[in-house]
Order: structure tokens, then sequence, then C-alpha cells
């Protein structure tokens, strides 16, 4: 069965995208890369010291698609201006907008985060908005051009799961862009449980990063989204409230 995802005009194979983050060692980064099959890899701009010995870029294989991120931005115009950095820096026009002012749950500013992608898709970026999973955010957002839309499964780094199930529906359901279910996400299972929702990717980093084996956590998560991806194209079966015999029960005792 033919199923084409495509971000931003990119065709992707890989609906699994991956960070950067609490990695023991940065030289683990091109082996997760290879483990989980991902095509698509954020990192915080700030993190990126090309004077460094140990630039955090020279890391990732070049076949990967940078998805640069805002991350430290409180406002529209701080993510703006951080995005603009990236590109300028030759990080490619793929901007995650992360605008964040709690820094308890680092929860996004939804309305910021809309004007950002005003600004920055009316630039010529390929902006995909972390948020909040608002109906009404979701749709602003879109009508501001992002490329997709990327929801919490709940807060960022707390491998909690996926708390916002219910809103998560909602968004795959009325938003006409690509659903990327970011952050929270802490187990396989969970992945595969947003694929057979109808996400159509995920994004991880802590998951990946604090299991004891990074590297085979790495390919259980790719081998769950894309068990989740066919269970959602396959079409799961309804939920019944009472037991229903998978073959008769009556005509072999006379």
């Amino acid at each position: 069965m033919s199923d084409p995802f495509v971000i931003g005009g990119r065709s992707l194979s890989s609906r699994l995208f991956i960070g950067t983050g609490k990695y023991s060692r940065n030289t683990l980064i091109p082996e997760v890369v290879e483990a989980s099959g991902s095509e698509v890899i954020t990192v915080a701009l700030r993190r990126v010291d090309p004077n460094s010995n140990d630039n955090i870029i020279s890391h990732i294989p070049d076949s990967m698609t940078l998805l640069p991120n805002t991350s430290g931005a409180r406002t529209a115009e701080e993510a703006v201006r951080i995005a603009r950095l990236a590109k300028a820096s030759g990080l490619g026009n793929w901007v995650k907008i992360e605008v964040i002012n709690d820094q308890k749950y680092l929860l996004p500013d939804n309305a910021e985060t809309i004007r950002a992608t005003e600004i920055l898709a009316a630039e010529g970026f390929v902006v995909l908005p972390y948020m909040s999973p608002d109906l009404s955010a979701a749709l602003r957002m879109q009508k501001a051009g992002a490329a997709a839309v990327m929801p919490l499964g709940s807060p960022i780094g707390t491998n909690r799961g996926l708390k916002t199930l219910e809103l998560l529906r909602i968004l795959i359901a009325e938003v006409e862009l690509p659903v990327i279910v970011d952050a929270g996400i802490g187990r396989p299972s969970e992945a595969a449980e947003a694929m057979e929702l109808g996400a159509a990717a995920v994004l991880l980093n802590t998951a990946i990063a604090t299991a004891r084996d990074p590297l085979l956590m790495a390919s259980a998560f790719r081998d769950a989204v894309a068990a989740g991806r066919k269970a959602y194209l396959a079409g799961l079966g309804p939920v019944e409230e009472t037991a229903s015999a998978s073959s008769p029960l009556t005509g072999f005792l006379g």
C-alpha cells in the first residue's frame, strides 16, 4: 500500500523523529540515528557551537533533515530571531517553534507560537510548531502556514505517555495538517498507540536517551511506530461493550 509522508515538500520514509539531548556522549547520536531509522532530527540552536571541538552538528549524519528548534525562546520575537540565526548558520529552513514561559511544566505558549508561525511561514520557513493540544490554536497555526502541528502527549521529558489522548484525537480528526505527537512519550507501546490513533509521526528524545540501552530502545521505537502505522492503515476493529464470540456457540452439542 502506498503511504506517502511529505512534510514541507520532502518525502520521508520514517515517521519517527528524534532529538539530540541528554545522551551520555554525542558520539552515540549517529548510532541512534541508524538504529531508529529516523530521517529528521531536532537540535537546539543554543547547543550548536561551531567553535567547539565537539560541535553537536558534526555528530549528525549528512543524510538527516535538520530540525533546529527555538528552545529558550519566551516570546514570538525571540523564536523568530533564533530561527533566522539557524538559517543564517546554514542549518536550513526547517524550524520547530518552541515558545515557553512556564518553567515548571515547560508548557508551550500557544498565542506566541501562532505569532511566530505567521512571521516565519511568510518568510518561507517550513514551520513545525510545538503546542498544547488546543483545536482553535491548531487551526490558527494551519491558517498561518504551518507545515504540521506538534501537540504534546504530556510535559516534555516526563516519559508519562499520552495524557492528552482525547485532545490529540480531536486534532487528528479536525486538522488538515500532519499531526506529529511530540513530548512525553516514554514507551514504544505509547508511540504505537499514537500512530494507531492516526498521528502522522511522533517525535521523542528522552525515552531513548535515558534508556539503559539507547540503541536497543531506538530500534524498539522504530518497530513500534511502523507497527502502529500499519494498524492505522489496516483499520482497527470496533470496540464493543459486551462479549461477541469469535465462532458459533450452538450447533455441535445436539
